[in-house]
């Protein structure tokens, strides 16, 4: 006899607490180094990494923030992918350096928590919400109906 159910009335069932399905290893945020303004002329993508590198980059050692050569979304710059081994992929566009990277410093603790890293809709910023480009489920989770995790 085990020691649970030595302590457990008879005819209770125990009750299984929901598996979190965290993303696990590091949350990757991929900035595009190579993003130019809309009309071709300055290049922001160096500006963008070097401000989210700040705002995130040595402060949690569970994310890593990683200057990227074009994430082809060069008509919404400038871009930036956030990832993990099990968790989903979003693509973000049309961002700029001071709103942007306070948006993704939020959005990343937000994915930490989140199952497979699906950040509510509601829990993303104005700036995130607008600048969705794609959400791309992990490659190890695909139910048979499609359907996003509860």
């Amino acid at each position: 006899m085990d020691r649970d159910s030595a302590t457990q009335p008879a005819g209770q069932a125990l009750i299984e607490q929901p598996q979190a399905n965290l993303p696990d290893g590091p949350v990757v945020v991929s900035v595009c180094i190579t993003c130019k303004t809309a009309d071709g002329g300055a290049v922001v993508g160096p500006e963008m990494y070097a401000a989210v590198q700040a705002a995130i980059g040595k402060d949690d050692a569970n994310v890593a923030v990683r200057a990227v050569q074009c994430l082809s979304v060069c008509k919404r710059p400038a871009t930036v992918a956030v990832t993990s081994p099990d968790g989903y992929t979003f693509l973000f566009g049309d961002l700029q350096t001071e709103s942007g990277t306070a948006a993704l410093v939020s959005f990343v603790q937000s994915y930490q928590k989140a199952d497979f890293g699906l950040v509510p809709w509601r829990e993303r910023a104005e700036v995130l919400r607008k600048g969705m480009v794609a959400r791309v489920p992990p490659i190890r989770w695909s139910p048979d109906d499609g359907r996003a995790p509860k």
